[in-house]
């Protein structure tokens, strides 16, 4: 009975053992516990954000305040070449290529007005080319006839009326001048010259290719001088326009613009609106690249105006500012807004005066949980 106590006592303590090396092994396979001065997102949605790790973001904030802003449209852009100082290049009869003085120009090479780019010579068919020269044998017999004709007459000065010589020589010099027509069609090459200075934008020609006349086959622009063109849904736009900035690369790159002209002609149901800049802030950029053009009007309307980079998105896509709250609390605001320039937006609707916004780093702050 006593051995019997024994094993039961004994299978007992090593069921406690086995128990107590497993709860010990559990307690290192746990993860660290989190600090709780670490960046996390409360369960409101507000973010907490030690002085430390705003630090180390760069985070930036901006008191608002609420002013009489300009209403702006966004409107869709792309870069147009300057009708002042841009050309196309196109023969005016159909015929094979031969280079200019200095080859064929390639692509960004600059060129002056006048500069013989290419040559175009004539193409004609056998028939064609054979009445030329049946043309050209009759003019030169002619012409031989005239000369023997200028020439008695010229021995007969005195004794024949003086006009006769005169209409002699006339027509001698109008067969001589259609003999040089008709023999140099037959050769002659027509000379592609620039229209303007420029740099070659496009060239779409090799050496002894056959083109057709009117064929489009160099383009030259100046890239200081190239203008902005925005298409407008509302017609009355044009007449309501204070300012306008461009911008590229998601705001990253902004230029201001002047208003040029609106057209008066509809365009897929838009009216084009034509744009200049100075200092040739579009030089970098290419014909026919796309922009977004924010068009300043006359009227205004309050908000408060913060940086683009402000606005970011919330997981349910809505837009949204961080708010600085407290020294180490910042709360998500939906916000409505509209465009201002091309840096900055004019928040309308989700913010107050004398708040401070997150203006450098809010996509860092978004991005906590």
């Amino acid at each position: 009975m006593r051995s019997a106590l024994t094993k039961i006592i004994w299978a007992a303590m090593a069921v406690l053992a086995s128990t107590a090396f497993a709860h010990d092994g559990g307690h290192e396979d746990a993860p660290p516990p989190v600090a709780s001065n670490a960046p996390k997102r409360e369960p409101d949605g507000r973010v907490f954000l030690p002085k430390a790790s705003q630090r180390q973001l760069a985070i930036l904030t901006q008191l608002t305040e609420t002013r009489a802003l300009p209403r702006a449209v966004e409107l869709a852009g792309r870069v147009v070449m300057d009708a002042n100082a841009g050309g196309k290049v196109q023969p005016t009869q159909a015929g094979r290529i031969e280079p200019g003085p200095k080859g064929l120009p390639v692509l960004g090479q600059a060129v002056r007005k006048g500069d013989v780019l290419a040559f175009v010579r004539p193409s004609v068919s056998a028939i064609e080319r054979a009445n030329q020269t049946a043309q050209s044998a009759e003019l030169q017999a002619n012409l031989g006839l005239a000369r023997q004709r200028v020439a008695r007459l010229a021995e007969l000065e005195g004794s024949v009326p003086r006009k006769e010589i005169e209409a002699a020589q006339a027509e001698l010099r109008s067969l001589t001048a259609r003999s040089a027509a008709v023999a140099g069609s037959l050769s002659s090459s027509e000379a592609l010259r620039a229209p303007v200075s420029g740099f070659i934008a496009a060239a779409n020609v090799v050496a002894g290719q056959v083109v057709d006349a009117r064929e489009l086959l160099f383009d030259i622009v100046d890239p200081t001088r190239l203008r902005v063109e925005a298409i407008a849904h509302d017609l009355a736009l044009a007449g309501d326009i204070a300012g306008a900035t461009a911008s590229v690369d998601g705001g990253k790159t902004s230029f201001k613009l002047a208003f040029v002209g609106a057209s008066r002609t509809l365009r897929e149901q838009a009216l084009p609106v034509l744009f200049s800049t100075t200092g040739g802030a579009l030089a970098s950029l290419a014909v026919g690249q796309a922009l977004t053009v924010v068009v300043q009007t006359r009227s205004t309307v309050k908000g408060v105006a913060v940086p683009a980079s402000a606005l970011v998105k919330n997981p349910g896509n809505q837009d949204i500012v961080w708010v600085h709250t407290a020294a180490e609390r910042f709360e998500p605001r939906s916000v409505r807004y509209t465009p201002l320039d091309g840096a900055s937006i004019s928040v309308t609707e989700g913010l107050k005066a004398g708040e401070r916004v997150v203006v450098q780093g809010a996509s860092l702050v978004n991005q906590v949980r």
